[in-house]
């Protein structure tokens, strides 16, 4: 099932968030920031690590990578780079991507319910028409072969509730 609320991200009961994260993993703003501030430490220490193992130089744009969720009420947060916006290159393969690397990691974790923020809507400057567009049609053809029970949409304002709404 695939469902939009209009809400805060941070405050989702369930097993995995997404955080569109900027490509250090160590915080940021907008829903980064967000994450990081109300979910701890734990968080900011478990990005720490992964930028001095696996992604010293970042995350790529596009992939996904989890951590604890600290004091958040999900079990874990999914960090994906979103990409910025470009009117003259097409970037939404890698939009896609982020979404289709997110559920991949939940499933691996074994997470049955997701939450999702718009990803690049913000500061990325991506359109919301646009990105609500790629985001529910990834995740309903990701959810054909998934074990996960739930995908949630949670859109800070009214616009993108009502963009990704209109794609359901």
């Amino acid at each position: 099932m695939i469902e939009t609320v209009r809400g805060d991200i941070t405050e989702q009961r369930v097993d995995a968030v997404v955080n569109a994260a900027n490509s250090s993993l160590l915080g940021g703003g907008g829903v980064d920031g967000a994450i990081h501030r109300k979910g701890g430490e734990e968080i900011l220490a478990e990005c720490r690590a992964l930028r001095a193992s696996k992604y010293g130089g970042g995350l790529p744009t596009g992939q996904a990578v989890a951590t604890t969720a600290g004091r958040l009420p999900a079990r874990w947060v999914i960090h994906t780079v979103g990409p910025v916006w470009s009117s003259s290159e097409d970037r939404s393969s890698l939009l896609a991507d982020c979404h289709r690397n997110s559920l991949r990691v939940a499933a691996e974790l074994g997470a049955s319910t997701v939450a999702f923020p718009a990803i690049s809507t913000g500061v990325y400057r991506w359109p919301v028409e646009s990105a609500a567009e790629i985001a529910v049609a990834t995740v309903k053809e990701e959810l054909r072969d998934s074990s996960l029970t739930l995908v949630r949409f949670v859109l800070f304002d009214d616009d993108a509730y009502g963009a990704f709404s209109a794609q359901l």
